[in-house]
């Protein structure tokens, strides 16, 4: 082939090869659109954004309305600003992290490690809870948080969120430790090790990046959720989310666009940080589990 016969071959791939990319450069901007009109709408005064346009770049930079969103916007009758809230979703999202990422963990262990008689019905029942919608559960669990007195508190909501996020976790670490030779088990029963100490010093620290997507996936699930928030708290006990949403929907007199674009960029923001430091273990522990199960 001569180099004039491979000339129309190798412009033919250079258009494909821009083509491919300006529509991937056209649907990122469409998908960022949002993104960017949240900021730059949350670093101008009112004046300018009610004199021009929400796409445009800030003419008078200024954080005063993230200011007013942390420390002063009116939730309700209190003007506390997202703070207490934020706080409140700290409160919340630790424990609950921490207590479903660590009983499915037990639980994907017993599951595929220490069988017992009627196992797969069990994880057939857990499994059943992922496709419980929401709405379902609201009515039963208020009553439940009612009898045991942590309804409208901060406990209860933890409780909910454990509840609903021990069927996610299992199936996770479940799928998981099928993917582990039985060998290490045996092995390590054959030296005496005994049902924790298998756990502890074998099947945990081989566990990582299913513990990471674990921890991503409640943590999203649980900041993010205005449901279970706004059913099981109530005023001081609020989530963000609830808080942003009374921020939103409380303001009297002229629209303050630019406050409410700063308290749904600091309600975000945690989310964001999460899948920027930890993203891609996100999808190497998911398909690491994704073989076998």
């Amino acid at each position: 082939m001569t180099k004039t016969d491979e000339t129309p071959r190798y412009n033919r791939a250079w258009i494909g090869r821009l083509f491919i990319y300006a529509t991937l450069i056209a649907m990122a901007a469409a998908y960022l659109m949002p993104l960017w009109v949240m900021v730059t709408t949350s670093l101008k005064p009112l004046e300018e954004i009610y004199g021009g346009s929400f796409i445009g770049f800030p003419q008078n930079f200024t954080l005063d309305a993230w200011r007013v969103a942390w420390s002063q916007a009116c939730i309700g009758t209190e003007c506390t600003g997202l703070k207490p809230y934020f706080v409140n979703s700290l409160l919340i999202v630790i424990p609950a992290v921490v207590l479903s990422t660590g009983i499915g963990a037990i639980n994907g262990y017993i599951l595929t490690k220490w069988r017992f008689p009627g196992a797969n019905l069990v994880f057939g029942l857990l499994l059943f809870g992922c496709f419980l919608p929401y709405q379902a559960i609201l009515i039963p669990m208020a009553r439940t948080l009612s009898l045991i007195g942590l309804a409208g508190s901060i406990p209860g909501l933890i409780l909910v969120h454990v509840s609903y996020g021990i069927c996610f976790t299992t199936l996770f670490f479940r799928n998981y430790f099928v993917t582990l030779p039985d060998d290490l088990t045996k092995a390590a029963l054959v030296d005496g090790a005994g049902f924790f100490r298998i756990f502890w010093s074998i099947i945990l620290p081989t566990s990582i990046p299913i513990i990471v997507v674990s921890c991503i996936w409640q943590f999203t699930q649980i900041w993010n959720d205005f449901l279970f928030g706004v059913s099981f708290t109530s005023g001081a006990h609020s989530p963000i989310t609830v808080a942003l949403n009374n921020i939103v929907n409380v303001t009297t007199g002229r629209k303050q666009y630019n406050i409410d674009m700063a308290a749904a960029m600091i309600a975000g923001i945690p989310t964001l940080l999460v899948y920027i430091v930890a993203g891609r273990y996100f999808v190497r522990g998911l398909t690491a589990g994704a073989v076998k199960g």
